[in-house]
């Protein structure tokens, strides 16, 4: 059994502090990369410096751009042995992007050309959903030696420097608000997207539901089960259900109430029927409520794998200690990359636990802070089916094929 441990207590799945956890990372990989000085090795595929709106309509950038210049792809470089079982499909190497930065087809295909066996297509809303003021994306500098940031920890309320000068082991903000195109533009571009998985790869669709003023209980239910029919269109053979993004209020997010989750995982698999359903969640600190999450879920037969986490919220600061992000609400960011693996290793080591003691079958995809092959490794260890890195492969496109190198 993996041992798991919880901010500000030693659980039951437990037996020593969140520390131990992190993987040290040698000083010489500190490298100051901002603004327009980024070179081009080091360009995100995402870039910063753009707005969402012209990311989605322009990019991807940097070595992502590069592979998509030519209709031939280069052979990739593939882990010794027959490939690995992913909730019934089979993958090279279960790694891959998880939602985020992936916003369309031309991104997810990028991926699969990088080696990246697993490409989660950015989550999608039964509407159009706006996206939120630039900047989106800021460096982040905790203040723990080894750029960490605790779950629970005073840092995360009395502020967290973010700035522009961004540095590996890269951390970010996560400032979207989970913006989402009309379904008449994202179905049949996820349909491309699906198409151009190559062997041993997998696209997976995310969707969340959709609150709006004057919705009750019933009509959020029914709104997730509108949006993965309309997933379910595109031909998409699994889907993964988004119920742990901070942008929508620090208080609200999703999956803080696992009995609603079960509610609208049980009407969600009504209509989705055999296909795998996959739940992402955040930082969940109590070991009762995360299991009464795996209890809910996949203790009746609706959920086949929880993702996790996503971010850690955190209040962002300038140098003077005023907000970073511009507009009202916008005082907490999502924060990910090298800071959240201690917790994201965590929260996967605890689920383990949870899976091996209830004996429930269920994948753990595990998230937050991959930015080496080594972290791979170590969330496997911990006990994740699958590993994927959002922040670390945006700044390294070659995650995935360095990653496979080591385990020739």
């Amino acid at each position: 059994m993996r041992r798991g441990v919880q901010a500000g207590r030693v659980s039951r799945y437990s037996g020593h502090d969140i520390s131990c956890v992190r993987i040290a990372y040698p000083k010489h990989d500190t490298r100051t990369i901002s603004g327009s000085s980024m070179s081009q090795s080091f360009a995100p595929f995402y870039d910063v410096n753009r707005t969402y709106e012209d990311n989605y309509l322009q990019g991807p950038f940097g070595a992502f751009a590069e592979v998509m210049k030519s209709d031939s792809v280069a052979a990739q470089p593939q882990p010794s042995g027959p490939g690995e079982d992913f909730l019934g499909f089979h993958v090279n190497l279960p790694f891959g992007i998880p939602a985020g930065p992936l916003l369309n087809e031309r991104f997810t295909t990028a991926a699969f050309r990088m080696g990246f066996d697993l490409a989660v297509y950015k989550t999608v809303r039964s509407r159009a959903w706006g996206c939120n003021a630039f900047p989106n994306v800021l460096a982040v500098h905790p203040k723990n030696a080894d750029g960490s940031l605790v779950p629970g920890s005073a840092e995360l309320d009395e502020g967290v420097l973010a700035d522009t000068r961004y540095e590996l082991p890269i951390s970010i903000s996560n400032s979207f608000g989970v913006p989402s195109r009309d379904p008449d533009e994202w179905q049949p571009d996820m349909k491309k997207a699906i198409a151009a998985a190559g062997d041993g790869q997998l696209l997976v669709p995310s969707f969340q539901g959709s609150r709006v003023d004057g919705m009750d209980r019933k009509a959020y239910i029914a709104d997730h089960v509108t949006t993965a029919h309309l997933v379910t269109e595109t031909g998409a053979g699994l889907m993964e259900m988004n119920t742990s993004c901070p942008n929508e209020g620090h208080n609200r997010l999703l999956c803080h109430d696992p009995h609603l989750v079960g509610e609208i995982t049980e009407a969600v698999k009504n209509e989705i029927g055999d296909r795998p359903l996959i739940v992402k969640l955040a930082y969940i600190p109590n070991d009762t409520d995360l299991e009464t999450m795996v209890r809910e879920t996949v203790g009746h037969g609706t959920v086949q794998g929880f993702s996790t986490i996503n971010t850690i919220s955190a209040r962002l600061v300038d140098a003077n200690g005023n907000q970073a992000l511009p507009g009202v609400g916008r005082d907490r960011s999502g924060v990910c990359g090298n800071a959240i693996r201690g917790a994201g290793l965590d929260m996967v080591g605890r689920l383990a636990a949870i899976r091996e003691k209830l004996g429930f079958d269920f994948a753990i995809v595990g998230v937050g802070g991959v930015i080496r092959p080594d972290d791979y490794k170590a969330y496997r260890e911990a006990g994740a089916n699958a590993v994927m890195s959002a922040t670390g492969a945006m700044w390294d496109a070659n995650l995935a094929r360095e990653i496979k190198e080591t385990l020739r």
